[in-house]
């Protein structure tokens, strides 16, 4: 892995639950288990993300810019070992036709929970190490699927507080044309925290979201 990745996979080992979400996962051990890949790769303005757009006809999140994944499958194996692993990059080549093979999986942040959507999800943290062409698979799950450079997401100028209509507030980022907010924002804003990339930033200004959001 490149030297600035270091931070990243350092934190990682060390981040405890509730220093990245005050949602963790039931107790009860309730919930749809899941995962999402934090794909980190290295393009013409340097270190960068790979996020997706939700189609807007899907009935969770749509419309809404997360990193790419999903529920865990029979087959993917136990949630509580390597199940997320093999979640987070069969549901990324089956959302943006990224090729596996040139990930190098590097770490696991802990469980955290999407009360809205019931969801249990795992961010597996990966290394694009050879990266593959990438693009919309299914245009009825995703509407576009692009890169986003670490440089724009940690640019105060950038980032914003996002108000939720039940009054929820949270990190987001105006990059790439797009509101990147809710959990996938949550998670990009610790990691810049902890991995020591984090800018200062003005976090009185807010934008509004839609009530459908």
């Amino acid at each position: 892995m490149p030297p600035w990745l270091t931070p990243v996979a350092r934190a990682a080992q060390t981040v405890q639950p509730l220093q990245l979400s005050r949602f963790l996962p039931p107790e009860s051990g309730a919930g749809r288990q899941s995962a999402v890949l934090v794909l980190f790769g290295e393009g013409e303005r340097g270190p960068e993300l790979l996020l997706m757009e939700r189609a807007g006809s899907l009935r969770s999140h749509a419309g809404q810019p997360s990193f790419p994944g999903g529920s865990l499958d029979p087959e993917d194996g136990d949630p509580l070992t390597d199940g997320p692993l093999h979640a987070a990059l069969r549901e990324a080549e089956e959302e943006t036709g990224l090729d596996p093979r040139g990930v190098q999986l590097f770490a696991v942040l802990p469980r955290l929970f999407i009360p809205v959507s019931d969801f249990v999800v795992t961010p597996v943290l990966g290394w694009w190490r050879e990266p593959s062409p990438v693009g919309v698979v299914d245009p009825n799950e995703t509407a576009r699927v692009f890169t986003v450079p670490v440089a724009d997401l940690t640019d105060p100028a950038n980032r914003v507080t996002a108000i939720h209509p039940s009054g929820h507030r949270g990190p987001a980022f105006l990059v790439e044309s797009a509101l990147v907010w809710g959990f996938t924002a949550g998670v990009i804003d610790r990691i810049l925290h902890f991995a020591g990339w984090e800018r200062p930033w003005d976090r009185s200004k807010q934008v509004p979201l839609d009530w459908r959001a």
